[in-house]
């Protein structure tokens, strides 16, 4: 069987690699760019550093800061009108998975036209984006080196999973120096979700021995780093782990794809507007008890890489040693206990499901779940 393994051409890490960066941008010719971001980074200057940067080397920039926290379709509308209103030639997204799908959801309509409604599900578009940089700020979505865009439909309360080639980044950037603001808790969000990239890319059916390769790696490092960079936001070291981590993991899952995680986290997010990475690390034990009925094996791997010895164990023992050692990591850097800690209504979930049956991100779980399965996973999870 044949598989194709998708990645920006160029990706910068490192301290310091963002004026390379800057660099890169000035050797590409362009002109002026739309730099999307989220207002706090634009308010505390991170931004500005940036812009100024580019700016020195006669490159002009317009800031839209209106990405919000679960990016909407009157987000990628209202992004999409500035850039065509000042006749940007290239897109900067500057954040955390925010900022980067709102800018892949205007590039990719920049480039193809339409609305982006038209691009929900696989490969739907006929042509790549405008040109799109990614600059990282985070160290849990990898959206800056992915094809997966999550855009929310403000008006089903739908999270939509727009999957496609079409809108790789052409170069990614990860400055461990742009990550050392981030507060404890969203340090603690955005690693969770990295490693839950890596699980469910690691068990996922389009699994290949490279995806692998990378999952476990990455699900190793968050396991030794993630409670160093929440105790510490100052630690470089661990900082500078996390963000080769969150990457590898994205390498993973922007290849084997994910499964019901994320299916049921976008179904959380797009309807009570609620952090994509704790929602993922809520779910993430539960939906791996449901999956260690098919893939013991494979899940007693991820215990090994979180440092359990399951040598004297069964597949099924090392499976349950994996989901104890996910649900002690999240304790440990303060993930909330159950969905009813976030606001979750129980009578909300059968439309919960609906939706999460729908999402494309589904399809790779290991095992295919009826409905009340799903609603049983969510009960669980309260």
């Amino acid at each position: 069987m044949s598989t194709a393994f998708y990645i920006p051409p160029v990706n910068l890490m490192g301290e310091g690699c963002l004026e390379q960066a800057v660099e890169f941008i000035q050797g590409l010719g362009f002109k002026q760019g739309l730099v999307v971001t989220d207002q706090v980074l634009n308010k505390i200057g991170l931004v500005k550093q940036f812009t100024d940067m580019l700016n020195a080397k006669d490159i002009a920039t317009l800031v839209f800061d209106k990405a919000q926290a679960n990016p909407t379709i009157s987000n990628v509308n209202d992004g999409l009108e500035v850039l065509k209103h000042h006749d940007c030639d290239f897109v900067v997204s500057f954040g955390g998975g925010s900022p980067h799908d709102c800018a892949k959801g205007i590039a990719l309509v920049a480039a193809n036209g339409g609305k982006i409604a038209d691009y929900e599900g696989v490969d739907k578009s006929a042509k790549p984006q405008m040109p799109l940089i990614a600059i990282n700020t985070t160290a849990g979505t990898a959206s800056e080196m992915t094809r997966f865009c999550i855009i929310t439909d403000e008006e089903r309360h739908v999270k939509m999973a727009i999957v496609d080639k079409h809108t790789t980044p052409i170069l990614s950037v990860n400055d461990p120096s742009l990550m050392v603001a981030m507060p404890a808790s969203l340090t603690a969000a955005t690693g969770m979700d990295a490693l839950t990239h890596a699980i469910e890319a690691y068990v996922s059916t389009a699994a290949t021995p490279v995806t692998d390769a990378v999952a476990i790696k990455a699900i190793e490092l968050i396991k030794v780093n993630l409670p160093l960079a929440v105790s510490n936001g100052e630690n470089m070291a661990a900082r500078e782990q996390m963000a080769y981590a969150q990457f590898m993991a994205g390498m993973a899952f922007n290849n084997a794809s994910l499964g019901y995680v994320h299916a049921m986290a976008h179904q959380l997010g797009g309807f009570y507007d609620l952090p994509h990475g704790v929602c993922n690390a809520v779910l993430l034990p539960h939906v791996q008890r449901y999956n260690a009925q098919v893939c013991p094996a494979r899940l007693s791997d991820v215990a090994v890489a979180m440092g359990v010895d399951v040598s004297n164990m069964t597949t099924k023992e090392g499976a349950a040693a994996a989901i104890t050692a996910i649900e002690q990591l999240s304790k440990t850097v303060g993930i909330p206990a159950g969905l009813e800690d976030l606001g979750v209504k129980a009578q909300d979930i059968s439309v919960l499901t609906d939706n999460a049956l729908k999402d494309v991100c589904g399809l790779t779980n290991p095992k295919q779940a009826t409905h009340q399965e799903i609603c049983d996973i969510f009960t669980a999870a309260m």
